[in-house]
């Protein structure tokens, strides 16, 4: 399939690089600059998701494509959620692929998503990487994740509800109190060694983070 598809795409004038792997795709992808990435969810080693997530992380924002023969509702969410900008199911017809992929060449790279700032609090969406003042914190996925809708809506009261759907999907078992531990691990790497506290809880609402941060 990787060979019709690189024999299709050199047909209509691109320039095509290969590989069968996740890992290598990621060094090859910051190595030169692409127009657009296809990846095949199911890759030996890391996954396609997996590799998406990863070259989001590393701060690539060329256009993906996601190709695969998984269709589930589910899957195309895991993939766009990833950070693919367009899914295309098995069997495709290359006329079709072809356009999407022009599609997305025409945009260019994606815009970098900005530096949040609350109060003395910053974090990085495409490094995820988080500070208070001038020290960078360590955090967990799922800490990051939590911050980062925190930050993205300072002030507002978010229920429970809305921060398990963020960050969990729903076939996690344990839902009972997940979202409690999990802010309670971030207050205590956020908050706690500085002496503020700038995530509220708000009884029988859910939580908030303040407008200054903390400060």
């Amino acid at each position: 399939m990787a060979a019709l598809l690189r024999r299709g795409l050199e047909r209509d004038g691109d320039v095509v690089d290969l590989t069968s792997r996740g890992e290598d795709a990621l060094w090859m992808a910051q190595a030169r600059e692409y127009d657009v990435i296809v990846l095949d969810v199911m890759l030996p080693g890391i996954d396609g998701f997996r590799t998406c997530r990863r070259l989001r992380e590393a701060g690539v924002r060329t256009a993906v494509l996601m190709l695969t023969a998984r269709g589930a509702v589910d899957d195309r969410v895991a993939g766009l959620d990833g950070g693919a900008d367009d899914y295309v199911v098995k069997p495709f017809s290359m006329a079709e692929l072809s356009a999407r992929l022009r599609a997305l060449a025409r945009r260019g790279p994606i815009e970098r998503p900005p530096v949040l700032a609350v109060g003395e609090l910053r974090l990085d969406p495409a490094n995820r990487r988080v500070w208070r003042g001038d020290i960078e914190i360590d955090l967990g996925p799922k800490e990051f994740e939590l911050l980062e809708l925190f930050m993205s809506r300072p002030g507002d009261v978010l229920s429970r509800l809305q921060l398990l759907e963020h960050g969990w999907n729903d076939g996690y078992e344990n839902r009972s109190n997940i979202v409690d531990v999990c802010v309670g691990r971030l207050r205590a790497k956020i908050d706690s060694p500085f002496g503020v506290r700038s995530i509220e809880t708000m009884r029988g609402a859910g939580y908030r983070l303040r407008e200054d941060g903390g400060a």
